[in-house]
């Protein structure tokens, strides 16, 4: 695969307040590290690993740190500071919106903000905000305004309701598994059978979804005498996947094999994933032999493209 310019949906921004939010609480990413950020930081990183754009949006744990209805205007300092670095690198920066869950009248009033006047590509969501998963009916009202948006919906993990393994923070093992918890609980939801206009995008090559997505439909049947596996396999195609850390020789034939076409986009998970392991990543995608032809450049950007237009451009020929 030749280089190209990538557009990158996972890659994330550290703003100084958010930063000194999380320290102020001993907080971190599910006992990982809060690297050290900055725009100009990112923009070199971009250059180097082939990212055109890098669409930009705040890890876990969110922006609602504790209780009461301080996530609100964290989400609102956040979410400005990445608007502000969009204007200043229109074609470099994109921004997922940060929204104040579980309180959902907030978190639609900060999306219609974010959107409509900050121009966020999309918004981010938690994939559980102290243990309501996504597929939570109280969630139905903010599903049916991004909905009515056909807005784009990022959905990052975050650390589950148990205790870490010793020794092992949240992104090694348990982001994975949650990524997959959130969207198997929106499918048997029904949340992505009744909102078909947005595009959600789950992190890391969907957790383990696409491995076990057939389990999940065949088992449907036995809880749902109703339901047809065939149903479930609908809804769960519908998702979106990055491929933040799920390049790899194991797990790309799996997600590639599952995903609808124009479904996988790429992500490097910087600065959360060093450099060192980007490259790692990166070496799997330019190294795989199994792409369909155009298939590698709808993952690096044309997929994204559709996604987001006002990143496209002009067609200059065919594309591997």
């Amino acid at each position: 695969m030749s280089r190209i310019d990538r557009i990158d949906v996972h890659q994330h921004i550290v703003p100084p307040l958010w930063a000194q939010a999380l320290a102020d609480r001993n907080m971190t990413s599910g006992g990982w590290e809060t690297p050290a950020w900055g725009g100009s930081h990112a923009i070199a990183m971009m250059d180097r690993q082939g990212i055109a754009t890098g669409i930009l949006s705040v890890t876990s744990p969110g922006t609602v740190l504790g209780g009461g209805k301080e996530g609100a205007g964290l989400a609102r300092a956040v979410n400005e500071f990445a608007a502000e670095l969009q204007r200043m690198h229109p074609d470099r920066i994109g921004s997922f919106a940060s929204l104040p869950l579980p309180d959902v009248d907030a978190a639609i009033a900060e999306a219609i903000y974010s959107l409509d006047v900050l121009h966020a590509d999309g918004v981010v969501v938690m994939s559980n905000v102290g243990g309501k998963y996504l597929g939570d009916p109280d969630y139905e009202p903010l599903w049916a305004e991004l909905d009515r948006r056909g807005a784009t919906v990022f959905v990052h993990p975050a650390q589950p309701p148990m205790t870490l393994l010793e020794g092992t923070p949240a992104p090694m093992a348990d982001y994975v598994f949650d990524t997959t918890r959130t969207a198997l609980n929106m499918v048997l939801n029904g949340v992505m059978g009744r909102y078909t206009n947005m595009k959600v995008i789950l992190s890391h090559g969907g957790g383990f979804l696409p491995f076990a997505a057939y389990r999940f439909s065949g088992l449907k049947t036995m809880l749902d005498p109703s339901a047809s596996p065939e149903s479930v396999m609908v809804d769960l195609k519908r998702f979106y996947f990055d491929t933040a850390l799920a390049a790899s020789p194991s797990a790309l034939p799996s997600l590639l094999a599952f995903a609808e076409p124009g479904h996988v986009l790429y992500g490097s998970d910087w600065p959360f994933a060093n450099e060192t392991a980007g490259t790692y990543f990166n070496g799997f995608l330019e190294e795989y032999e199994g792409f369909t032809d155009g298939q590698a450049f709808a993952i690096e950007r044309g997929s994204a493209e559709v996604l987001f237009p006002r990143l496209a451009r002009a067609s200059d020929g065919p594309k591997r």
